[in-house]
């Protein structure tokens, strides 16, 4: 059985991620601070932690970095704040997800379920220098195969062929006349819509909520590009 730590100064919230993550079959450690949180990361073997940022003595942000120390399991923060920055920085000091609250706990659950997926394969996961990866996403450019968390994503050759063109230039944003003259190997006219629908029907098979997607990401007015994780 897995265990989850959870880490919220409000009782309500932690009262109600527990019965969510048991009916999932999770193991369940509370905690209402950041050094509780330490505390708990050290008694018990932990396979994910859901750790709030905004709380009082140490924060989410704080124990993030202290976890990481001796600590490599999945931490997704909860906040409260939405803005970009926020959550690049809680990416930065070591967390793997980020969730806004509110929060849909099925959201939060799936979420949880990939990050735990993602830490117990990584292990057994052999090692490939060609294999493009960007989080708990991956593509082989020579089986042409993709997986997400270790699990197979099946896309068409046409998905498969945006995919890869944008996972080779992870990072970078490439409009829909780039994209489309990488794939279809022809002059671009009038392609966005397209290159659109193909984007989002990508976006349903790799990303757990493709309204906020984690991987393929929109710059309006631009294109589209894999961020890089």
């Amino acid at each position: 059985m897995y265990t989850v730590l959870i880490c919220d100064d409000d009782q309500a919230i932690l009262d109600s991620l527990e019965i969510y993550l048991e009916l999932e079959g999770y193991a369940v450690v509370k905690a209402t601070n950041g050094e509780e949180a330490l505390e708990a990361a050290k008694q018990h073997e932990i396979h994910c932690i859901v750790l709030d940022i905004m709380m009082p003595g140490l924060d989410g942000l704080n124990a993030t970095l202290k976890l990481r120390e001796a600590n490599n399991v999945p931490i997704i923060l909860l906040s409260a704040k939405s803005e970009d920055t926020d959550k690049i920085t809680g990416l930065s000091f070591g967390a793997d997800d980020y969730v806004t609250k509110p929060f849909n706990p099925l959201e939060l659950m799936a979420r949880v379920k990939s990050q735990i997926r993602r830490f117990a394969t990584l292990g057994s996961m052999e090692t490939r220098e060609n294999v493009l990866t960007t989080g708990g996403l991956s593509l082989d450019p020579d089986s042409k195969e993709v997986t997400l968390d270790g699990d197979p994503v099946r896309l068409t050759a046409t998905e498969y062929g945006i995919l890869e063109f944008l996972m080779k230039n992870m990072g970078k944003v490439l409009s829909t006349n780039q994209i489309y003259e990488a794939v279809w190997n022809e002059p671009a006219f009038s392609t966005e819509k397209t290159v659109t629908v193909h984007i989002r029907r990508i976006r349903e098979k790799i990303e757990i909520n493709p309204k906020e997607p984690k991987y393929l990401k929109v710059v309006w007015g631009i294109g589209y590009k894999v961020e890089k994780y």
